[in-house]
């Protein structure tokens, strides 16, 4: 993978070796978020596809698409190829980007639904205030859950903030693919200048990142004062929790914008190899990759760490459970009547 070209490496040592790094952190981070992914799904399938399960896959399949494009990095500037250097280089690098965007503006729709629940239940459609990390369910008899396990979307349904994430991913997604194409334009005679269009790119997701880490700072610190208010152990774990990752947000996201807006790191397989500053393109790709992605995706694992409780289909009817900040299991009667009106929500 690392052949010498002229007796020189393709990128530094330093470079290589930090390419080498960080596809190894976000191949072990896909792993696991997978795993879990896999993990919690088996234990209650008749759920569906909750915003738990959702921010898993989506976490998974980013730093997997980070994996793939560092190594392909390597692999692609030894080999000389062309179109890496252009369209393919830009959308194997923007792709898992958007994924990450979208697991982050999936917990933020959460937050607010924690935060104003009170305030929209009449307006949100299909959204009950009693309801937010797991969507409400069709009550349907244990036989139709059997039968539609393998086709669970079906049964979930989708609140109108979740609606406006999808809404944003799409967006997102169609810009990526302008930009792709333009720049597959650039690559001929053309006026289209192709490092301007992906460096123009590039400083609209900075700007996205940005304000995703400002808006996962206020609900954080307004759902922090809410749960402050609320006297149990439960609610100190969760308060704290809330606190950690929007901090870890804040310091990381700013971090990767200001890096993506005033150098041009997150386009550096662009540059010419043979003027790469080792150190300095080193340090800026740990903080862009390694700060501005892969700590936020192991902190929201670290803190959904805890498995669900299985779900038991009865003759009586679907359980009745209590879901925290991040993580879902079954409490008392006492605990659920005092939580579950401050930070939890409850699945029927």
């Amino acid at each position: 993978m690392l052949e010498l070209r002229d007796g020189r490496r393709c990128y530094p040592k330093a470079v290589e070796g930090v390419n080498v790094g960080l596809a190894f952190v976000d191949g072990v981070i896909a792993f696991l978020a997978l795993y879990k992914l896999i993990r919690i799904h088996s234990r209650n399938t008749q759920l569906g596809w909750t915003r738990q399960k959702v921010i898993h896959l989506l976490i998974g399949l980013a730093n997997l698409g980070y994996f793939l494009y560092f190594v392909l990095n390597l692999v692609a500037a030894c080999k000389g190829w062309i179109c890496w250097s252009y369209s393919c280089g830009f959308v194997v690098m923007a792709f898992p980007r958007i994924l990450f965007i979208a697991a982050f503006l999936l917990l933020l729709s959460f937050w607010v639904d924690l935060c104003h629940h009170s305030n929209d239940d009449d307006d949100d459609e299909g959204y009950n205030p009693q309801e937010a990390l797991l969507e409400k369910m069709n009550k349907t008899n244990p036989q139709t859950n059997g039968r539609r396990r393998c086709c669970s979307f079906r049964s979930a349904r989708i609140g109108s903030r979740q609606k406006i994430v999808i809404l944003v991913t799409i967006l997102v997604f169609a810009i990526m693919i302008a930009s792709s194409v333009l720049i597959w334009i650039g690559m001929e005679n053309s006026p289209i200048q192709s490092g301007v269009v992906a460096q123009v790119y590039v400083d609209l997701i900075a700007v996205v990142v940005f304000l995703l880490g400002g808006a996962l700072a206020c609900y954080g610190v307004v759902l922090f004062l809410k749960m402050r208010k609320v006297r149990s152990e439960r609610a100190s774990s969760e308060m704290w929790k809330v606190a950690g990752l929007a901090v870890v947000s804040v310091i990381s996201f700013t971090s990767s914008a200001s890096v993506a807006i005033t150098t041009h790191i997150p386009l550096f397989y662009f540059e010419d190899k043979q003027q790469t500053n080792g150190v300095r393109t080193s340090l800026l790709l740990v903080l862009y990759y390694f700060i501005g992605s892969s700590v936020p995706s192991a902190v929201v694992l670290f803190l959904m760490r805890e498995l669900p409780a299985p779900v038991m289909s009865s003759n009586r009817g679907e359980e009745s459970r209590t879901i925290t900040f991040i993580h879902e299991d079954s409490v008392t009667a006492s605990e659920r009547q005092c939580w579950t009106r401050a930070t939890s929500v409850q699945n029927q």
